[in-house]
């Protein structure tokens, strides 16, 4: 059975600098032109500062790519994330349960099957977390890790505005090149080919609390460019007041078994 961790992309965040700073070049012409492009510089560098940056404690996060829901939640003092994703069979309808934790270097499983009634041979796993060991899996890329507060790659995102624009009461809008840095790395190859030249001028909004903290990101790709992939989601909520992320110890968890990894690493 080859099941694809879609999860484990979503939530990978990309590297590179997130808060580089624009040059501000000195125009000459009206006083006008100068003070839109102080503006525009401005909305930029306050959006990229709500980007979360562990101060925040933990936190809740949903998201969609386009064709997978994600949500979990990130614990920055204790090196900690979790997620889940619910991925469909197309052709036999069952759906594929997989969630993930992972406190500092260590990572965890679970994973069910539904809607499984008429269909026979689909495995059961235990229902307790299973801990993974790195070693036995074909691909370890394919299983998430911490790696930052910023699962949902809203940083890399922002820093490749073209514009920004403050609307007002927390929300700003304005366009995304994908093309550009790391945010070309967030979506996937097919998603980036079905945006083509769009995929340089991808309209987004955005969300912030009056705490000045990211709380939506919404890239409208199907309005750039007529891809299947209708938007691209990413939401933060709850900061501070999300339960903190432990290792599951005692009757919550044991060592996976041979067939997690087996589904893990695509059946082999």
């Amino acid at each position: 059975m080859n099941t694809e961790i879609r999860a484990a992309r979503w939530a990978r965040r990309t590297a590179g600098p997130m808060a580089a700073l624009l040059g501000m070049a000195v125009l000459l012409g009206g006083c006008g032109t100068l003070k839109e492009e102080v503006a525009t510089v401005t909305a930029k560098q306050t959006l990229l500062g709500t980007v979360p940056d562990g101060d925040e404690g933990p936190f809740r996060f949903s998201g969609k790519d386009g064709s997978d829901d994600v949500s979990g939640s990130v614990d920055p003092a204790a090196k900690g994330l979790e997620l889940a994703t619910a991925i469909k069979d197309p052709e036999h309808g069952f759906t594929t349960n997989i969630a993930f934790r992972i406190v500092g270097d260590d990572v965890w499983t679970k994973i069910s099957f539904t809607g499984t009634k008429g269909l026979t041979g689909l495995p059961k796993l235990p229902k307790k977390w299973l801990k993974l060991d790195p070693a036995k899996l074909t691909d370890a890329e394919s299983v998430p890790k911490y790696e930052g507060t910023d699962p949902g790659n809203t940083g890399p995102l922002l820093q490749a505005a073209t514009s920004v624009n403050d609307e007002g009461n927390g929300r700003y809008s304005g366009s995304i090149d994908l093309t550009s840095g790391e945010a070309a790395k967030v979506l996937e190859a097919e998603q980036m080919t079905a945006l083509g030249e769009a995929a340089k001028q991808v309209p987004f909004t955005a969300t912030v609390d009056g705490e000045q903290r990211l709380t939506s990101l919404v890239l409208d790709l199907a309005k750039a460019g007529g891809t299947n992939a209708a938007q691209y989601v990413v939401n933060y909520q709850d900061f501070g007041s999300t339960p903190k992320l432990a290792a599951p110890a005692g009757a919550q968890a044991q060592d996976a078994p041979k067939l997690a990894y087996e589904l893990l690493n695509g059946g082999e």
